[in-house]
């Protein structure tokens, strides 16, 4: 019996992203095999925050295993507003980290990584770049973590600056802009059981992440280099250079309250 293929949508890169029974299809690349062999590790060692890697298909296609459920960016958000559930994104991250600290790559491991870490230890970890609302998968059961394809070498305090940044949010969009946001930078901190040192490198991070992005849809869009050129024509790049002037204008609110 041949299984529908059903095309899965959300996020900002999902061409060719299919749903056959309860599998994932997706598109692979060069970094396929690295990717499989975190997330094979991640499993072994307990961790299940990730999808669970079945190899490839006929159409040379990577697999995973469904996940049922829905992100939580933009219509879901409220599935993680309120502080406790803030909280058990923070210790998510943190098991993910603690699990992934075990990895030994492949040796011929070839990775994506679009951003890498900039003063941070990179190599620390194997990092996956882009934890946000808009790759947690809840509803389901289990809270899963989404699209590793920008998965690769990174650090504790990169990887958390960015997911910190997203879950907050840490928006100039007054849409999404919280009265309580230093509060949730806090939540975030204390979940993931930051030290102090950590604490104090974290609230200027905060915006050199942010920027980060900017910088690699604006070199996007000079190269042609997909899907961040399409990404910068739609205005991706408008919102975090707003986003980065935002987050540095209130980088004392976010210490004081990391201090407190």
């Amino acid at each position: 019996m041949v299984l529908e293929e059903i095309p899965l949508a959300g996020g900002n890169v999902s061409a060719g992203v299919v749903r056959v029974g309860d599998t994932v299809r997706r598109p692979a690349g060069p970094w396929t095999p690295a990717v499989h062999a975190l997330l094979t590790h991640l499993h072994d060692a307990g961790f299940t925050g990730a999808p669970r890697p079945l190899g490839l298909d006929e159409q040379g296609r990577e697999v995973l295993g469904f996940v049922p459920g829905a992100t939580a960016w933009p219509d879901r958000f409220a599935e993680v507003e309120p502080r406790t559930r803030l909280a058990r994104v923070g210790r998510m991250i943190r098991d993910f980290h603690d699990a992934v600290a075990g990895f030994t790559p492949p040796p011929d491991a070839a990775w994506r990584v679009a951003i890498p870490p900039e003063d941070d230890g990179g190599g620390e970890i194997i990092a996956h770049h882009d934890l946000a609302p808009w790759n947690l998968v809840t509803g389901g059961g289990s809270w899963i973590f989404i699209d590793w394809d920008v998965a690769g070498p990174g650090s504790r305090l990169w990887d958390l600056a960015y997911a910190v940044k997203a879950f907050v949010p840490l928006s100039a969009d007054p849409a999404w802009q919280r009265p309580d946001a230093a509060e949730r930078v806090r939540v975030l901190a204390d979940a993931y059981g930051l030290d102090e040192e950590q604490r104090r490198r974290l609230a200027p991070m905060l915006a050199r992440r942010s920027r980060a992005m900017y910088d690699l849809l604006a070199a996007g869009d000079a190269t042609g280099t997909q899907p961040w050129a399409r990404l910068w024509v739609e205005g991706h790049g408008q919102v975090w250079e707003r986003d980065t002037t935002y987050i540095r204008h209130h980088e004392g609110e976010w210490l004081a309250a990391l201090m407190r």
